[in-house]
């Protein structure tokens, strides 16, 4: 542990030579807190042989009627680009966590489908990753709330909804 908030001397330094500390400050903090809170779901989820991208996926076909979406559909919700699910679920459906099944009305499509043991990996997973507070157990849910607000608008910005 540093004696030091390391990011504080960061935004020190940046400020002899460029404007913009700020923003500086705050994209460097958030950067850094989404390493630290992903590093704890993915401590959290090893155990499970799973990570964060790994469960989201899984959460994300266990909130759909029929347990099962088109790959591409997956990309779009899961907000990450098509090519970036095809290895997410590779792994998923290697560990019997998902099923390929023939899309039912486009033959050009395939659909990812959850099984009984990704459901089951899902509801244990869940009450692993509550436990933990999410990695976020610092914060009390009126901060949560906070901050889920205080990020809407840049989120809205970029497009994201």
């Amino acid at each position: 542990m540093l004696p030091f908030d390391p990011i504080d001397e960061a935004a020190r330094q940046w400020g002899l030579r460029w404007g913009g500390v700020p923003q500086m400050h705050a994209v460097t903090s958030l950067m850094r807190v989404q390493q630290l809170v992903l590093s704890r779901l993915d401590a959290v989820l090893k155990p499970l042989d799973l990570t964060f991208a790994r469960y989201e996926a899984l959460v994300l076909l266990s909130f759909t009627r029929r347990g099962s979406l088109p790959l591409g559909k997956m990309g779009e919700r899961l907000q990450v680009h098509p090519t970036s699910v095809t290895p997410i679920v590779d792994r998923l459906e290697s560990a019997g966590l998902v099923r390929r099944v023939p899309h039912p009305e486009d033959r050009r499509a395939v659909l990812a489908e959850i099984t009984e043991a990704g459901r089951a990996l899902v509801e244990q997973a869940t009450a692993d990753l509550l436990d933990a507070g999410f990695g976020m157990a610092s914060l009390d849910d009126d901060q949560l709330r906070g901050l889920s607000e205080l990020l809407r608008p840049v989120r809205e910005a970029a497009g994201d909804f």
